[in-house]
């Protein structure tokens, strides 16, 4: 189930890409690739912590 809508599967994305890359050329250190979780979530668009709150940012379509 899709629980991360459009603003914040971008920001996620881009947040993620970020710290990779930051880490990566040596910017921030290694902790930077925890920006695999951002990313992750924001390209599968579901976050396990909304879940388990009950929080969503995806629009509910109307049937």
């Amino acid at each position: 189930m899709n629980n991360v809508g459009g603003l914040d599967r971008m920001a996620r994305i881009a947040i993620g890409l970020a710290l990779i890359v930051l880490a990566a050329v040596g910017v921030i250190g290694v902790w930077g690739f925890i920006g695999l979780v951002p990313l992750a979530t924001g390209l599968l668009r579901s976050c396990p912590l909304y879940k388990v709150f009950g929080f969503s940012t995806c629009p509910i379509s109307k049937e």
